[in-house]
């Protein structure tokens, strides 16, 4: 029976050692805050066909997918189409989003290039996961019963902000916690640590 919490964070950059994963890091944290029990953190590269394995296997033993990564409007930027594909759903354009990106951009005075309008497409029956603070809007999406992911993208302030509003809420109340999680850190000095 799936349980639990899984994390994907998706990027190259990642696996090559050019950024450290801090994300991983903050969320754990933040499972553990809320009592989440989570057993597994995946890295995958910029490949729509790992990233679709990943996804399909994680939907085995986890109830809760959270990924990070890939929601850019960049030709790597492949995390919601791929999870598109994993579950043989369509991606649908959200007017609404596609307006906010445009109005969000457009802002500061810059110009919308086009390959931002992939932004505003998320799979059929998704739900929208606000982004304050971006134009990569994440998703909460349940594909199958028993099954719910939640996508955000790579920037850590970004993430962090849509976490604090929407995800953490929501898996407080649909998470399955077990309560609090506690630890201790012992420090020893001049004892070996197998004694």
């Amino acid at each position: 029976m799936a349980e639990g919490v899984e994390l994907l964070c998706v990027g190259t950059e990642l696996l090559l050692g050019d950024i450290l994963n801090g994300n991983a890091r903050w969320i754990a944290q933040e499972l553990a805050s809320l009592g989440l029990p989570h057993y597994r953190q995946t890295v995958v590269g910029d490949n729509t066909e790992r990233l679709i394995n990943a996804v399909q296997e994680a939907a085995q033993r986890s109830r809760v997918l959270v990924t990070t990564g890939g929601l850019g409007p960049t030709p790597d930027d492949l995390t919601t189409a791929a999870l598109a594909a994993a579950f043989d759903c369509p991606l649908e354009e959200r007017q609404e989003l596609w307006l906010e990106i445009e109005r969000r951009l457009s802002a500061g005075g810059r110009t919308v290039a086009a390959s931002n309008r992939r932004q505003a497409f998320l799979p059929v029956g998704a739900d929208v996961l606000p982004n304050p603070l971006g134009s990569a809007p994440g998703m909460i999406w349940s594909p199958r019963p028993g099954f719910t992911i939640l996508t955000f993208p790579g920037v850590p302030s970004e993430m962090k902000a849509m976490w604090r509003a929407t995800a953490a809420p929501w898996l407080k109340e649909h998470g399955g916690s077990t309560g609090s999680f506690s630890s201790r850190v012992l420090r020893f000095a001049g004892v070996g640590e197998s004694n």
